[in-house]
């Protein structure tokens, strides 16, 4: 499955990238975050898809911060879509969500904790826009394939797997990479959530912890496993982020990566390997 979202090729032997706060925190920090992202994505040569959440809806504890709610969120995506020319992404966590967001987004994103959610599959796949499904982290990545066919026999034509860490005993994740030849043997575009595959759920007592150090081993290896794309949430400032502070790129650790990302990439693409079965 190859498709375009603006002039971001996803699938088809490039490299995608999804990039921006975990969440909506103001409309300046947007703008931003936005602003300086595209900046140097410029420099490298790579283009990116805007990423942030007008609610985080399955936070660790009643007292963390949400966000600011839709109508908020879409304004300030509005916005940064009209004035930086560039699309955007945000998740949706219910059904009556999803048609408003399909307004405004230009890829829908349904939640790890929600990627079996039928009606909320189903939902956005009538929109007839792009959706890019996190695979929960109790799920093996061959059962993924009943999530694409969900999608499909919705009427779905752009679909994308997110692999983003499996749960490992109590809070912790750990990436397969095995995960990115059987999900991409589905047909669909796989990409790798870099940073929530670092998270530590919970594992601040009433916040989740993250291991942002591991960012660019991870992503560097997963590149090499000839994935579709990166998604990664980066802040100006991760230790004062309302929400995944711990796991967040920090910015000014982005340029560097996606420069070491996009060589292992043109690396990845020189290499002619023979066709092959993938067990699932």
């Amino acid at each position: 499955m190859f498709f375009k979202v603006g002039n971001i090729a996803f699938g088809g032997g490039g490299l995608a990238f999804i990039l921006g706060p975990c969440v909506i925190e103001s409309l300046e920090h947007a703008l931003f975050m936005a602003k300086s992202i595209k900046e140097i994505c410029e420099r490298v040569g790579v283009g990116f898809v805007y990423k942030s959440s007008f609610d985080k809806a399955n936070r660790s504890s009643i007292e963390s911060f949400r966000g600011y709610g839709m109508d908020f969120g879409l304004e300030v995506l509005t916005t940064v879509k009209k004035e930086l020319n560039i699309p955007v992404t945000t998740d949706v966590h219910e059904t009556w969500q999803v048609e408003k967001v399909a307004e405004v987004v230009d890829i829908i994103q349904i939640p790890a904790f929600l990627c079996r959610q039928t009606d909320l599959l189903v939902e956005s796949a009538r929109t007839g826009k792009p959706v890019n499904v996190k695979k929960g982290q109790f799920l093996a990545p061959w059962d993924a394939k009943n999530v694409v066919e969900k999608l499909q026999k919705a009427g779905a034509e752009k679909i994308i797997l997110t692999e983003r860490g499996a749960s490992f005993g109590y809070n912790n994740l750990v990436v397969d990479f095995r995960a990115f030849p059987i999900m991409r043997s589905f047909g669909v575009p796989v990409i790798f959530d870099v940073t929530h595959s670092l998270q530590l759920p919970g594992g601040l007592g009433k916040a989740t912890g993250g291991q942002s150090e591991y960012i660019e081993y991870l992503a560097r290896a997963g590149v090499a496993c000839g994935i579709d794309g990166v998604f990664m949430e980066v802040h100006n400032n991760p230790a004062k982020a309302p929400s995944d502070g711990p796991n967040q790129l920090p910015l000014n650790r982005l340029e560097n990566l996606l420069r070491q990302l996009k060589k292992i990439q043109d690396t990845v693409k020189s290499f002619e390997e023979a066709p092959r079965e993938v067990s699932a």
